[in-house]
């Protein structure tokens, strides 16, 4: 039989999904260790993470979405490699984006993207994340439970960055829907790491953002997608547009697993932990001091990757140009070395805030700041309203014989699904204002009023959703509902995307389209 830690971590659903005891396994022959057969390091010790992260200079990010286990594009030559990963960046998944970027590029692209988790900006976020968490919160109580991560957690994250950059009320539920479907970084499925398939929720996104930060440039409005689409480098000098797009659209789209996950990962604690809680409502002050101790014990990042770029050393060993490492935060959070009782929750744990859960160095979490206060706002709420929170034992088992289930992710560590039943309090309120709904829906049009679609003024996603306006697309151009090409289009007007196709939308054509809408 295969020893623990010769099996591959890559590739083993068991693993994957329940990562501690491999990481024990491996942390046994040491901090740093090769698994037989392969060509990567994988990191352990907390002191050797923290070093590995820290050493921007030795040790790229350019593998960190792809992983340890890919091969690399090219055949490293010599002690520096560092210009053969450049000449190779574009062959690399997900080597355009900020995650992967080093030196000067990643700094000049980072100093855009901090300017939007400054604690201004968070404070100003807070009454949104309030009062949609006070909502949400009475809603699934008066419901007595709900299926948390995906009826709750994924919809709530979405909404707080959507509301914090500007995204239009209009296209939020679009966002949803998306991000509900996306596949979570480091997915084993087949196909659904490319970033190139026109159906990449990313690239479905990108398109949105591509107008979003067009149409500020030109009209700009009080919010943050403005500030973005203004911009300028330290030196004063314009980022490229295409630049921006995909840092907005990677910051919406990838970031909001972590925070989805989190709430999901502090529940499993909150129900099943004796005590914990009655102590958290008596005193939600500890929320956040637990919310630390959640992401040492259950980050939502089970490990990054770095490769070599330099000769170098992790610790007393040589580490030669070319090699990738695995960067195993969920065991450098439980090093035995670092952290007294290390798989134990302890709420006044010292110096917690050392965990890495969300990475150290340059490349640290920009939304961490942002993840916390959402995390901490949604549960104040939630146990505000209850008196008890469990776990479905018809879905999940009771209590010490659970059965949960893991995305099978590389990368995230998460809950697939995790129904709750709640208990309300005792004389709480449970309504909710439906007219001050965060989520309401605009109101429908009086009969005989004309709907204003048109095809200057009218996203075609919002024109593929109407009934009528559909039937009037499809009828003069058939086959254009769904047709895949228009995936990075929806967030565009068919006016716009005839500069693209003239051929294909004339003015005759689009004339004869708005002539129809006019009768909806």
């Amino acid at each position: 039989m295969t020893p623990l830690e010769e099996r591959d971590y890559f590739t083993d659903y068991e693993i994957l999904k329940d990562p501690y005891s491999f990481f024990e396994a491996v942390r046994a022959r040491g901090p740093i260790y090769q698994p037989p057969g392969k060509d990567y390091l994988i990191v352990t010790g907390f002191d050797e993470t923290l070093e590995v992260l820290r050493n921007n200079a030795d040790f790229s990010a350019i593998i960190g979405l792809q992983g340890a286990a890919a091969p690399l594009p090219f055949t490293p030559e010599g002690s520096d490699i560092a210009a053969q990963v450049e000449a190779h960046r574009d062959e690399f998944l997900g080597g355009d984006l900020l995650v992967n970027y080093d030196d000067d590029l990643h700094t000049r692209m980072r100093s855009l993207l901090n300017k939007l988790f400054t604690p201004s900006r968070l404070k100003a976020n807070e009454a949104f994340i309030q009062s949609y968490s006070d909502e949400i919160a009475r809603t699934i109580t008066a419901k007595g439970g709900c299926e948390l991560i995906q009826e709750v957690a994924t919809p709530f994250v979405t909404l707080v960055i959507a509301d914090l950059l500007g995204v239009p009320a209009a296209d939020r539920q679009m966002f949803m829907d998306v991000i509900e479907a996306a596949p979570p970084p480091g997915s084993l499925e087949s196909g659904e790491n490319d970033f190139s398939s026109p159906n990449h929720p990313l690239v479905v996104m990108g398109g949105y953002f591509a107008n979003y930060i067009q149409d500020r440039r030109q009209n700009p409005q009080e919010d943050i997608l403005t500030e973005f689409a203004h911009s300028t480098f330290p030196d004063g000098s314009e980022p490229d547009m295409l630049e921006l797009v995909k840092m907005a659209t990677f910051l919406f789209g990838a970031g909001q697993d972590t925070s989805a996950k989190l709430l999901g990962n502090s529940m499993r604690y909150i129900t099943d932990q004796p005590g914990l809680q009655d102590s958290l409502r008596a005193d939600p002050s500890l929320i956040p001091q637990f919310l630390e101790e959640v992401l040492r014990l259950e980050g939502s990042t089970k490990q990054t990757a770095r490769l070599a770029r330099r000769d170098t050393k992790i610790g007393d060993r040589a580490v030669p140009a070319g090699t990738k490492i695995l960067v195993a935060l969920a065991a450098a959070n439980r090093d035995p070395q670092r952290w007294e009782n290390p798989t134990d929750l302890v709420l006044d744990r010292p110096k917690i805030k050392e965990h890495l859960a969300f990475g150290r160095g340059k490349h640290v979490c920009a939304g961490a700041p942002l993840a916390r206060v959402e995390v901490r706002i949604i549960l104040e709420k939630m146990l505000a309203y209850t008196s008890d929170i469990d776990l479905d034992a018809e879905k999940h088992g009771p209590r010490g014989q659970r059965t949960l289930d893991f995305e099978p992710s590389f990368i995230i560590r998460g809950l697939s699904e995790l129904h709750v039943k709640l208990t309300p309090a005792q004389g709480v309120d449970l309504t909710v204002d439906k007219a001050a709904s965060v989520t309401a829906q605009p109101a429908a049009l009086p009969q005989g009023e004309r709907s204003g679609f048109s095809t200057a003024k009218t996203k075609i996603g919002d024109l593929l959703a109407n009934p009528s306006s559909l039937a009037i697309l499809d009828r003069h151009f058939p086959g254009m509902s769904q047709d895949k090409r228009l995936a990075m289009a929806k967030g565009m007007t068919l006016r716009s995307v005839q500069k693209f196709a003239p051929g294909q939308f004339s003015d005759d054509a689009l004339d004869a389209v708005d002539a129809d809408l006019a009768l909806i």
